[in-house]
């Protein structure tokens, strides 16, 4: 998980929820754990990860299990970079 800090801090900017950044690790579980998380958020990571990383992320590509954890996430992102 090459980009595991950044995928964090883009997250929590996304969110407003720098004050918990520390907290968050590779298994931190983020749907259903952490309340800022909702739909419209979520598009406000995706929008955020998109720009950062200067990636496209289709709409058939967002999943559950993709926003499960913060790992997840980061191998996503990962694996969007490698393309």
């Amino acid at each position: 998980m090459q980009h595991f800090n950044e995928v964090r801090n883009i997250f929590c900017n996304a969110l407003s929820i720098n004050d918990r950044k520390d907290s968050l690790t590779e298994n931190s579980v983020l749907f259903g754990n952490i309340p800022e998380l909702d739909s419209m958020t979520l598009v406000n990571v995706i929008t955020a990860l998109e720009e950062n990383f200067d990636i496209i992320i289709n709409d058939d590509e967002i999943s559950a299990e993709i926003f499960e954890t913060l790992a997840s996430l980061t191998c996503f992102v990962d694996d969007k970079l490698a393309e």
